[in-house]
């Protein structure tokens, strides 16, 4: 299975949130599963950072891929492809972020990693943690 982490559920996850359901858990630790974490979603947590909205051990250019090498999370980059899906993006939802993130879920086929019930109404695969 290819799973694509929402933003939060990287963050639950590296810092071991009590939020994060153990069936979730296991479905990223599975060595059969290839995890990933968008480029997006540095984008969102180091604009966050710099708001003082998410306090870090380290300044997130260092702190998240350390991280994501330490959980072999691999990344995913934004491309050209991905982008062109938000012309038919339905208006669900409205943070950019989260739109982007479905958007490269439908592209490259991935199961997106969500809580939030507005991703959940688009038309891709997702898992709800």
């Amino acid at each position: 299975m290819n799973i694509l982490l929402d933003t939060h559920i990287f963050l639950w996850y590296i810092t071991k949130d009590k939020r994060l359901s153990p069936r979730i858990l296991d479905t990223i630790r599975h060595i059969d599963n290839r995890v990933y974490l968008s480029v997006v979603s540095l984008w969102e947590i180091t604009i966050k950072y710099q708001l003082g909205r998410l306090p870090l051990p380290q300044s997130p250019e260092i702190f998240i891929p350390e991280q994501r090498k330490r959980h072999h999370i691999s990344h995913l980059d934004l491309d050209e492809a991905s982008v062109g899906h938000l012309v038919n993006l339905p208006e669900i939802h409205r943070d950019p972020f989260d739109r982007m993130l479905i958007c490269q879920a439908i592209q490259h086929n991935l199961i997106l990693v969500t809580t939030d019930t507005d991703i959940q109404e688009y038309p891709l695969q997702t898992l709800p943690a």
